[in-house]
């Protein structure tokens, strides 16, 4: 069995648990959350 993990759903899974750990970090999680999907995007990871 093949399991094929992308980048981007592991990186919101861990950005949504810490807005529900810290929810005063919203704006630094989601703006880190942004940055890396644009780069993921960009960079085809």
């Amino acid at each position: 069995m093949n399991l094929h993990i992308t980048l981007a759903p592991v990186i919101a899974i861990v950005a949504g648990v810490l807005i529900l750990l810290k929810p005063k970090l919203l704006n630094y999680v989601v703006a880190i959350y942004l940055i890396a999907i644009g780069i993921i995007q960009i960079f085809g990871l």
